[in-house]
């Protein structure tokens, strides 16, 4: 078995075994507890089952829909690979696809040209040894698929390359005439993506900053966090690259930030991570028996400097990114920027061991399925950015009771997308948190505070 295969039978058995999980185990939702949510909803055929379901019934639709979920999680997969293909710079002299020439794909002989010779190049880059693990890591998706990357094979994923890259364009065009309706929910039906990157922990911090202002968060009061989908960036979704390694983030700049608002003490806040990706889960797995032998985890932090940000954020951003790190780690020796990706600013952290060992991954799926949790040990905040809009309204209120029967008293829910709030579940609402992040055409980046009242 070669390098990739042997990759991805990894991240098989890592899933079927549920290793890298911690000593916590998810149990499926009861149906007593999705009640309220069968009731609020009603019958919608095949979407989800009628309130008067068997609870037999019921526990069956739940393993079924759980396993559909993780099944978008391949799709997700295509994305990275498609995002590799748009905006890599170490494999290829080509111009990058952003979202202007990726809308122009098809029709422009241009970029047409130059998508063909990026697919060209990745396949060649595919095939050669590639110290870069990410790029092992599609190579095995590729062949985990059925596609060999020998010279008979190539013109078939070369193919499957550009096919991907046109649903990429046709859901561009579709995201942007539901952003101007419903963003919240506007991923449904889309594959479910690793790519990350720092926008959403900056604004985490600014929401902490003023839920601490306003008296919802005491100094040291933040013991249990729980971080969902916390993300596996390799390609990152804004003006990617793809010049470090496949890394997470979020759990360390959310810890980062608890510890410098002093919310939280280094000595006893513990962070879990929830997410159904047996990549992620193996990569933090990893990282934890590093720091069980005295290593460190050093994390990229690229940022794209030259973007058309509002001076506003570009000078709030500069200066979170610049102090990111400092309370968990010190500075690292930063991989360069390559030529080919003018406009990026690059910094390193170097994680200190005692800091990644704070942190438990635990495989599981929110929508579904919640950790039988004694009072004592309910979580102080949980947080989920770019999770949620992957699903429907029914899907987010049994989220949000899951999320609720997880929380202590007074506890946090804090994400970047406005949940469903159709049925009543404990959560209120108490603050929005939003910054304008580009000058015309305006995007506002926002994170919505809901506190567990009883």
């Amino acid at each position: 078995m070669n390098a990739p295969c042997k990759i991805f039978a990894a991240l098989f058995l890592l899933s079927l075994a549920g290793l890298g999980t911690g000593k916590l185990a998810p149990d499926f939702m009861s149906l007593e507890s999705a009640r309220p949510v069968l009731e609020k909803f009603g019958s919608a055929g095949e979407t989800h089952p009628d309130k008067n379901v068997s609870q037999q019934d019921w526990l069956g639709w739940l393993r079924r829909s759980d396993a559909q979920v993780r099944q978008r999680l391949e799709t997700g997969e295509e994305d990275s690979l498609t995002n590799l293909l748009r905006f890599g710079v170490t494999y290829t002299k080509e111009y990058r696809i952003d979202d202007d020439y990726l809308l122009l794909y098809g029709q422009s002989s241009l970029v047409n040209a130059f998508a063909e010779n990026r697919a060209n190049d990745l396949i060649r880059a595919l095939a050669s040894p590639n110290k870069n693990p990410g790029f092992p890591e599609m190579r095995a998706f590729l062949e985990a698929k059925g596609y060999s990357l020998n010279a008979a094979g190539r013109n078939k994923v070369k193919g499957y390359l550009l096919a991907n890259l046109a649903r990429m364009q046709n859901d561009l065009e579709q995201a942007r005439k539901q952003a101007k309706t419903d963003r919240d929910q506007m991923f449904q039906d889309r594959g479910i993506s690793l790519d990350s990157n720092l926008w959403p922990d900056y604004m985490i911090d600014l929401s902490l900053q003023q839920l601490q202002s306003k008296g919802l968060l005491k100094p040291g009061s933040v013991r249990r966090v729980a971080v969902v989908g916390p993300g596996l960036d390799f390609v990152n979704k804004q003006e990617g690259v793809d010049y470090y390694p496949p890394q997470t983030t979020q759990p360390f700049a959310v810890l980062d930030s608890l510890l410098r608002l002093q919310l939280a003490h280094s000595d006893s806040i513990q962070i879990y991570t929830l997410d159904i990706s047996p990549r992620v889960n193996l990569h933090i797995d990893h990282a934890l028996k590093n720091a069980a032998a005295g290593r460190s985890y050093v994390m990229q932090l690229p940022w794209y400097a030259d973007g058309r940000w509002t001076d506003a954020f570009r000078s709030q951003f500069t200066q979170y990114w610049q102090g990111l790190g400092a309370q968990i780690g010190q500075p690292a020796q930063a991989i360069p920027v390559p030529d080919r990706s003018p406009g990026f600013a690059t910094r390193a952290v170097q994680v200190r061991p005692t800091m990644v060992s704070r942190i438990t991954p635990v495989n599981m799926n929110i929508v579904f399925q919640r950790l039988p949790l004694p009072a004592d040990g309910r979580f102080d905040l949980i947080i989920g950015t770019n999770i949620f809009l992957y699903y429907a309204g029914f899907e987010q209120s049994l989220a949000r009771v899951n999320v609720a029967a997880m929380l202590q008293p007074g506890g946090l829910l804090l994400s970047n997308d406005k949940l469903e709030d159709k049925v009543p579940d404990g959560l209120q609402q108490v603050l929005i948190t939003e910054i304008p992040m580009t000058t015309p055409p305006v995007i506002t980046d926002y994170i919505y505070c809901y506190r567990r009242t009883h």
